[in-house]
């Protein structure tokens, strides 16, 4: 993939998840502050975790936490999953 189309893509993601977490979280019913945050930093990428953060501590540590486990489980699961698709 192109790294200018993969930054349009975490832009469009983190836009909507940054505006509309909040009540998307609220109407699941989502009131931990852990959980909330850890959503939001995996969906909403950057942007998220700096609203989560301007929301509450709590959630921004734990945005910050997803975003990092995010990266590094794509870090090491895309390879893997290149070279098996690449197999078939």
């Amino acid at each position: 993939m192109l790294p200018f189309l993969a930054a349009v893509f975490v832009i469009l993601t983190g836009i909507p998840g940054a505006t509309l977490g909040r009540a998307i979280l609220d109407a699941a019913r989502v009131r931990d502050w852990r959980a909330r945050g850890f959503a939001v930093g995996i969906a909403a990428h950057g942007i998220g975790t700096a609203r989560a953060l301007q929301v509450d501590e709590v959630a921004g540590a734990f945005a910050s936490l997803a975003i990092g486990l995010n990266a590094l489980a794509t870090t090491i699961l895309v390879p893997i999953l290149l070279r098996l698709f690449q197999s078939l």
